[in-house]
């Protein structure tokens, strides 16, 4: 992006098909990757070979189905590489040596169904506590480590599998780290606080499978979403909950499967189902919050919640009248 050319820095291979990557937060030079295989490989941009460094073995102590989750967590001094297979399998890795798992962790559902683990997020500073959504629809939180280790609770409210899960992650005088925003093929995004299992609100402006959602790091009621169709929406709560703020449709309508915003906040990427990477500036009157943005989502949220308990209330009385 510094450059504003077209062309990428480095590009990493791989024998096995590529399901998630990301920076390992703390280690500038590496790049990790979770495959169709299992596998888990770790690039480094300062060697000579643009295949894995590292790799983490095909074995039943580590992962044999894919890995759509990887993430690194904790501080400079103390961080574990946190990988997913869709079997519902937790590893944590030392990023020193991937020979075997540090630990692992079965994710199941009232000690009987595997969690088919379709994405991940941890909330803002948080090593332990995690969500984590599934090819059922459901959204599960769990922890790491303690007496609960595991699944801890069920979220439902989507009516097909989650594509992406993202914490909320603007920091300012209030804190919104119990909020989550998820995405599904069921047209919809769902806002969610931990504090309670039914979805917040529900955003229906798509006419097609939402592939990715993600949060705005800086602004507290702003969070990007991306479907099949092409489209690319901003949503700022403190302005409407009903449409997005706005919309860009990429030419020739390529499902965008992919969004990320830059750590600015200010720039937006999305990647696409034809290879195409695309970078957008967002504009400073949506991009920039007011001082004012953390006390009106407050209100913001006791709006939702409060008509969320209206609706609830409503169809109580609907079933009662019809029994």
């Amino acid at each position: 992006m510094k450059y504003k050319k077209g062309t990428p820095e480095y590009i990493f291979h791989c024998q096995s098909e590529v399901m998630s990557a990301g920076f390992a937060k703390f280690h500038p030079n590496l790049v990790v990757g979770g495959t169709y295989s299992g596998q888990i490989v770790l690039w480094d941009n300062r060697s000579n070979k643009r295949t894995p460094v590292q790799r983490t073995p095909l074995s039943a102590a580590a992962h044999t189905h894919p890995v759509y989750c990887v993430n690194v967590v904790g501080t400079q001094n103390a961080n574990n590489l946190i990988s997913i297979s869709t079997d519902g399998k937790m590893c944590s890795w030392s990023l020193d040596m991937l020979s075997q798992p540090q630990d692992s962790l079965e994710l199941v559902f009232k000690q009987s169904k595997a969690v088919a683990v379709t994405s991940m997020a941890f909330p803002l500073g948080d090593v332990n506590n995690f969500v984590v959504g599934s090819e059922d629809g459901s959204v599960y939180t769990a922890c790491r480590h303690g007496s609960k280790a595991g699944i801890t609770e069920v979220f439902e409210g989507h009516h097909g599998p989650v594509t992406g899960l993202s914490c909320h992650s603007a920091g300012g005088p209030v804190d919104f780290s119990h909020l989550f925003i998820s995405s599904s093929f069921d047209w919809t995004v769902k806002l969610w606080s931990t504090k309670s299992t039914r979805p917040l609100y529900s955003f229906e402006d798509s006419c097609d499978y939402v592939y990715d959602a993600m949060w705005s790091p800086t602004h507290p009621a702003l969070f990007a979403c991306v479907d099949l169709a092409g489209r690319l929406d901003l949503w700022n709560l403190n302005t409407d909950t009903e449409v997005p703020t706005a919309t860009v449709c990429v030419e020739g309508s390529p499902a965008l499967n992919r969004v990320r915003w830059a750590h600015t906040g200010k720039e937006i990427a999305t990647g696409d189902s034809e290879g195409q990477v695309r970078v957008y500036d967002v504009g400073e009157q949506i991009c920039v919050p007011k001082a004012d943005e953390w006390t009106r989502f407050v209100r913001t949220l006791a709006e939702i919640n409060e008509n969320r308990d209206e609706a609830e209330e409503e169809e109580q009385r609907e079933v009662v009248f019809r029994i």
